[in-house]
């Protein structure tokens, strides 16, 4: 089996080549990004792709976008997603476009090296692996209130946006750094379901749907 690592943590990264390593899995790129993720496929090929969601500029959601490319363009690569989170809208266009192939596991609910492999295997095979928190929240995404997917901190930080504080004010108010504020900004737009291009628009809309309006 052939396959193509997307993973921003560079000890993670080389976690995984050992791992696959030692499984008799070749690794043909270990790449940092999603742009780099997206040249590899066409350039080696691969069976299968192990994508993060949050990799950079952002750390918001490219990689899980990347991977809904790869199904589109190249159907025939298998896509397992690792990550820390769960992207429910993006994990949802994921698994509806095409449900062989495909699998989507939370890093820290990996108990196990040999299940993983044989995960990778099972959704190279063109089957399915799904993390049980994963179908979880996607039977559950339908029927709540998208700001009850914020955490206790992200709504402090919409809150004080609402109140048309700057990043830097709600890194103060918060004592926290500006880049947490960032990353939390950004969780709350994912979360709302608020696209990348709709721009500055994101922070008012944010705030339009905290305040009940939109």
């Amino acid at each position: 089996m052939r396959v193509v690592i997307a993973e921003d943590s560079v000890l993670l990264r080389a976690g995984l080549i050992r791992l696959l390593a030692a499984a008799e899995i070749e690794v043909v790129a270990a790449v940092a990004d999603a742009e780099e993720l997206l040249a590899a496929v066409p350039a080696h090929k691969p069976d299968a792709v192990i994508a993060d969601v949050r990799m950079p500029p952002t750390h918001t959601d490219e990689g899980i976008r990347a991977a809904l490319v790869i199904r589109r363009q190249w159907p025939e690569v298998a896509v397992l997603v690792l990550s820390q989170y769960v992207e429910e809208r993006y994990a949802a266009d994921l698994l509806t476009a095409n449900t062989s192939g495909v699998g989507y596991l939370l890093k820290d609910r990996v108990a196990d090296v040999g299940d993983f492999v044989a995960a990778l295997r099972r959704v190279a095979e063109g089957g399915t692996a799904l993390d049980p928190e994963v179908v979880s929240q996607l039977l559950l995404r339908g029927r709540s209130d998208p700001l009850d997917r914020l955490t206790p901190r992200e709504h402090e930080v919409l809150r004080l946006m609402a109140e048309g504080r700057s990043n830097a004010a709600i890194a103060q108010t918060l004592v926290i750094t500006d880049s947490a504020v960032a990353k939390h900004i950004n969780s709350i737009f994912t979360k709302l379901d608020l696209h990348p291009d709709e721009g500055d628009h994101r922070r008012v809309l944010a705030v339009l749907r905290f305040l009940d309006i939109a």
